[in-house]
């Protein structure tokens, strides 16, 4: 369901047509193409205000080192095919932008490559650090005296942005997760009685346990369905009270199976899986957190185990997303671009639930600033009492996000994923710009 809540009064009357930079932020996920293909399919509905879409070849690193993509060089079969095709069509980056006064330098060779270009819009589709950077982009064009009408779209398989109830890219990896988990189970089962007794399967989320949750859509909440326990990073880890679930289920249901999430940590804040070094970002480097859990299952009880990580295949995983997700992820691409076309600056679009049983949403907007450098955790009332499962409620604000198929082609048995010609604009400046 798609309503786009915007003040028609608020469209200037007459304004010059300008070009637009979309750019892909931070990890990519199964639907962030969906996104973008809303994004050049509305642009070029409206080619009287935007001449044409620029990407930015590996996110904004593209607009700094003026090494940019011309969407116009592509037909419409190929854009319409972005919708089904998983990873960053253009590229994306792990790159974050400092504070104005920090590295104002950035920021200033961002309004100089979109004077030099004539762009008026900016796109970008990320996260939290994203929507930071979409926020000061704004601020600084104006200051400089090139005004830029600046969008944030959301995108991030943890789920944690706050303000809208979901993020696109979160339902296909939550699809992708209770799917495994449910499989993965079904084979531990056959096997407990004489090999396998403990499976762990370990998820994204460094800080929030969206993904660990929708582990427990596997099954249906009944007592002795797996996934029999769930580690979130917002519960802190005991290890007796684990070790003693774990003993538990063996003996009451013949195996174990665990969902637990890379963030998972003890109550002093020291991830199980820290290995001492940081990311792009200054995040804590992860080692791994499957096989810490899984050595503490066969040192302390003895059981035969197997562990995976399913890292990049949860966030890849095209060809089992949720139509739900695809749907939202093209919207908000959509939603962007007549906001911006409507006046709107420095705002976000967000998706808003308004029912859960028949599922009902729609897009509103949000400012950059309740959503910059934010993030919205998993809530206590979606985890179970004894911090090992989901809620009731949990579930019901999980199975909408997971629900419908939306197969991409296939040929000869492999889907059939789109490659853009990436053809570059070419540079203006003088000057190069090195990061």
């Amino acid at each position: 369901m798609l309503r786009i809540e915007f003040n028609p009064e608020k469209v200037p009357r007459q304004m010059s047509t300008k070009n637009a930079f979309y750019a892909q932020s931070g990890g990519v996920t199964a639907v962030i193409n969906a996104s973008a293909c809303g994004v050049i399919e509305t642009a070029r509905k409206h080619k009287n205000r935007i001449r044409n879409v620029y990407a930015g070849q590996n996110g904004i690193i593209g607009a700094l080192t003026e090494n940019m993509i011309d969407t116009n060089k592509e037909s419409a079969r190929t854009i319409a095919a972005l919708r089904h095709t998983p990873g960053g069509a253009f590229g994306s980056a792990r790159y974050k932008l400092k504070g104005i006064e920090e590295n104002r330098a950035e920021y200033e060779r961002l309004i100089e490559v979109f004077r030099a270009h004539d762009i008026g819009y900016f796109f970008y589709n990320g996260g939290n650090d994203s929507m930071d950077t979409a926020q000061k982009v704004s601020q600084i064009s104006k200051s400089m005296g090139y005004p830029v009408t600046c969008l944030g779209i959301p995108k991030t398989v943890d789920n944690d942005l706050p303000v809208t109830d979901n993020c696109p890219g979160f339902g296909s990896v939550a699809k992708y997760v209770a799917v495994s988990t449910k499989e993965a189970a079904l084979d531990v089962l056959s096997m407990a009685e004489t090999s396998t007794k403990v499976f762990i399967l370990e998820v994204m989320g460094r800080h929030a346990g969206w993904i660990a949750a929708a582990g427990g859509l596997a099954g249906s909440g009944a007592a002795g369905e797996p996934p029999h326990i769930i580690l979130f990073p917002e519960i802190p880890f005991r290890k007796a009270a684990f070790l003693k679930r774990v003993r538990e289920c063996v003996k009451d249901y013949g195996y174990c199976v665990i969902v637990v999430s890379e963030g998972a940590s003890y109550a002093n804040g020291k991830f199980l899986a820290e290995a001492g070094t940081t990311d792009a970002f200054g995040h804590a480097q992860l080692g791994g957190v499957a096989p810490v859990v899984a050595n503490m299952v066969r040192d302390n009880l003895g059981f035969k185990f197997h562990y995976a990580v399913a890292d990049y295949l949860q966030r890849s995983a095209r060809h089992i997303a949720s139509a739900t997700d695809v749907k939202q992820a093209y919207a908000v691409g959509e939603a962007a671009v007549k906001m911006a076309l409507a006046g709107e600056t420095a705002v976000m679009p967000v998706i808003k639930r308004v029912s859960d049983s028949p599922y009902r949403w729609k897009i509103a907007k949000a400012p950059l600033s309740r959503i910059a450098n934010k993030e919205k955790m998993l809530p206590r009332r979606y985890i179970s009492k004894d911090g090992f499962s989901i809620t009731a409620a949990g579930r019901r604000y999980l199975e909408p996000l997971i629900a419908g198929e939306d197969y991409p082609p296939y040929i000869k048995g492999l889907p059939n994923y789109v490659t853009l010609k990436n053809v570059p604009v070419r540079k203006k400046l003088k000057t190069k710009f090195v990061v």
